[in-house]
């Protein structure tokens, strides 16, 4: 079994993934608590994508997340560097068109997408700036990115709780109900090290996206980002 470190040497990260690509889903909602489906619904409303639009859903692992932008009838192009993630996710999803490819070299040509979206998965990109001028260079001039990634709990107390519950309740759960335990314990570590907020909001102005915000979900367990490109 492979677990990534946090220096997210790519080809660590996405054997990982293969890893625990059958059971990924299931473990996901068992360890939110049943909050994925929830997060997965604000992105799609956030991302607004319908008949007509085409929207890339970058580190879409097996393609559950990019489920909701099908079924709006937008031209959804799933896209993920776990091989065995897009495997698992073609038997299960043979209507989406999963494409293999790396955030930081993004196979698709300048100004290719309305919208542009990527769950839970830049905090595990080797490069973070790297890949939001990616998707910055793939967006059409007026597009839109979401981002949807762990944060910080905006409550202090709340902070430390959930602190104590990815460090020692993470990795026993974990071991109940994945294939690989030790990928979760390095998926707590990476939320641990993310940026915040605002932090990450500086990220994607740098990278040149305009009218930055965030919402938070959960209680900042979750934040959404959003910005656009001029």
């Amino acid at each position: 079994m492979t677990r990534a470190s946090l220096d997210k040497q790519p080809h660590e990260v996405a054997a990982m993934f293969d890893d625990v690509a059958a059971k990924y889903d299931r473990t996901n909602d068992v360890l939110s608590l049943g909050q994925a489906r929830a997060w997965r619904r604000a992105v799609a409303e956030a991302v607004d994508a319908g008949p007509g639009q085409t929207v890339l859903d970058l580190g879409a692992g097996t393609g559950t997340s990019s489920l909701p932008f099908h079924e709006a009838g937008a031209d959804v192009v799933p896209c993920d560097f776990s091989i065995g993630m897009l495997a698992e996710g073609k038997q299960r999803h043979p209507e989406l068109a999963l494409t293999a490819g790396d955030a930081t070299r993004l196979p698709f040509a300048d100004n290719s997408f309305d919208a542009v979206t990527i769950s839970f998965a830049l905090r595990n990109v080797q490069d973070t700036d790297l890949a939001l001028r990616e998707l910055y260079r793939v967006t059409k001039p007026g597009g839109r990115v979401v981002i949807c990634e762990f944060s910080t709990p905006t409550w202090t107390p709340f902070r430390t709780v959930y602190t104590e519950y990815l460090m020692r309740a993470l990795p026993p759960v974990a071991t109940a109900v994945s294939s690989n335990p030790d990928a979760y314990v390095y998926l707590a570590e990476s939320i641990r090290a993310w940026p915040d907020q605002p932090a990450l909001a500086a990220k994607l102005q740098g990278a040149g996206w305009q009218k930055v915000a965030w919402r938070n979900l959960t209680g900042g367990i979750v934040a959404l980002h959003r910005g656009f490109k001029s």
